[in-house]
């Protein structure tokens, strides 16, 4: 299949940005099984996100994205969806959803809720009916298998989760799952797929949803053929290569035509592509004026602590964005990777990195995305026993790391022991001791807490006219730093262990850690940011 090399417009297209919420927004996703509990069953619930809906609020978070809540088997969190238009009782019903949406657009927040597209559960009625021997097989990828009796699989694909991206069903053929066996991928060839998820789209905005989270956005479409990769380990290639399953041209059709779905709704709809590709190049193709609205950053996400690195990032995902006008987003971690609290170097040297990188993050240009708990500077629990993880890529081996669980520790609210206020029973997985002192009660009024450095910044963006969406550009600095200027606002980042001195660009307006001053010039410390008005 051929593949396009850059974010090239089309004739009838403009590179010329669009007026949009989303352009400065800072979303805060809420993982809904370890947001808020409301029943005591230890799982949290959309009436618990609902109760808590005023702290996103007073954070100053612009909107929330809803991890799924659909019905499910839960075999993968909730990714691994029965039924699109119903909510799991774990975590409520069809009038929880609705009142949730009405209780934050109330509050002024907007709510954005996860589409997976790219497979189902093996219990969706669909698939059932597949496996009876139905024509909804045409609706999936089913091959008969190789070997001298079909014994082999039809490829060599692997699943993102370890092991072959195949299954053999009792009648001896093979179905494709690029995760788990309970997500059978859907055929997206078939005009039948098309047509169900026109509907499921629309029921949600019909219900007052302001968008829609794509997983694996970049997934839907598989290279004729369904070739070989010829190579092992494929799920560390994921990002890195155009792989036959992943980033195929032909995903950008659907994207179009849900595009034009969220148009027909009045109040500005979004779409938000998690989508994993090889460059920024290829990630702004998926955020084309008539495509999505926003796709992830991971290419700064899994960017090195290193000031060089960063600036390399930040300059061609700025540059790639803006070749098709389209705002780049900003994100440090979510519930798929390590906190970044803890990627940073952990303790309190990872604290003081991922603080400094909160107000880097806040001061780029574009859109911010935050993780629940990383505004309370939470860590990766590292040390959960095996047999309370429930992440499929632990038990499979040679996919992912199979770790994920250890960012989906429920949050702490308040109170001095488990479950630190997350509901009236326990918590579906334990909470460390030491996140006492973490939780939102114990950090608030406190000046040096990491909660009040984010409320004061979220704040600050909204407030100084410079920040959010816009334009910046860099200043001399020693090495290891980083200057950056935006309009009234000059920030400073250092990423060196050691302090570093430099010229007062300013009035300091917001600092990650104290600063101390010697004549005209301002003893950066270390692992910190700064951000000082001009």
């Amino acid at each position: 299949m051929t593949q396009e090399l850059a974010p090239t417009l089309r004739d009838d297209q403009t590179a010329a940005p669009s007026a949009g919420w989303w352009r400065d927004a800072v979303i805060y996703q809420v993982y809904v099984r370890s947001f808020a509990d409301s029943d005591g069953d230890g799982v949290g619930d959309l009436r618990g996100v609902r109760a808590r809906l005023p702290y996103l609020a007073d954070l100053g978070a612009d909107a929330v994205w809803l991890t799924p809540f659909y019905a499910s088997p839960q075999a993968d969190g909730g990714y691994d969806v029965a039924d699109y238009r119903a909510v799991d009782p774990l975590f409520g019903d069809l009038s929880d959803a609705d009142d949730l949406v009405r209780e934050a657009h109330r509050l002024g927040l907007r709510i954005i809720v996860d589409i997976v597209p790219n497979h189902t559960s093996d219990q969706h009625i669909w698939f059932q009916a597949a496996l009876a021997g139905g024509p909804e097989r045409e609706l999936y990828h089913f091959r008969p298998g190789r070997g001298e009796s079909g014994e082999l699989p039809p490829n060599d694909w692997e699943s993102v989760f370890g092991g072959p991206a195949w299954s053999r069903t009792e009648e001896g053929d093979w179905y494709l799952h690029l995760f788990a066996p309970e997500q059978p991928d859907l055929n997206w060839e078939h005009p039948k797929v098309h047509e169900e998820f026109a509907s499921i789209l629309r029921f949600w905005l019909d219900l007052g949803v302001d968008g829609f989270r794509i997983d694996v956005a970049h997934g839907m479409v598989k290279a004729a053929g369904l070739p070989d990769i010829g190579l092992s380990e494929q799920a560390k290639l994921i990002g890195a290569q155009v792989l036959p399953f992943f980033d195929q041209d032909g995903v950008h059709a659907i994207h179009r035509a849900w595009r034009t779905i969220l148009d027909e709704y009045p109040g500005e709809r979004v779409g938000v592509a998690e989508a994993w590709a090889p460059t920024s190049e290829r990630l702004a193709l998926y955020v084309r004026p008539d495509e999505l609205h926003q796709a992830f950053n991971f290419q700064f996400l899994t960017c090195d602590w290193d000031a060089g690195a960063m600036r390399r990032v930040i300059d061609d995902s700025l540059a790639a964005t803006g070749s098709v006008g389209a705002p780049t987003t900003w994100v440090l971690s979510n519930h798929d990777v390590v906190r970044h609290t803890t990627r940073y170097g952990g303790g309190a040297q990872g604290l003081r990195r991922a603080r400094a990188a909160a107000l880097l993050t806040l001061a780029l240009p574009g859109s911010a995305y935050v993780y629940q708990g990383e505004e309370l500077g939470l860590p990766e629990v590292t040390d959960l026993p095996d047999e309370v993880r429930q992440d499929p890529a632990f038990f499979r081996g040679d996919g992912q790391d199979g770790l994920r669980d250890g960012c989906r520790v429920p949050l702490p609210w308040s109170g001095t022991s488990a479950p630190y206020g997350f509901g009236p029973g326990g918590s579906w997985l334990p909470q460390p001791e030491a996140w006492a002192g973490l939780s939102v009660a114990a950090q608030s009024g406190d000046p040096r807490s990491t909660l009040e450095l984010y409320r004061s910044a979220i704040a600050l963006r909204k407030e100084l006219p410079g920040l959010g969406d816009g334009t910046m550009e860099w200043r001399e600095g020693p090495e290891g730093t980083l200057v950056l200027a935006r309009p009234g606002l000059v920030c400073t980042l250092n990423t060196l262990a050691d302090e570093v001195r430099l010229p007062v660009p300013g009035r300091p307006v917001l600092s990650s850690t104290p600063l101390e001053f010697d004549g005209g010039q301002v003893r950066l410390p270390g692992d910190s940011c700064v951000w000082w008005a001009v």
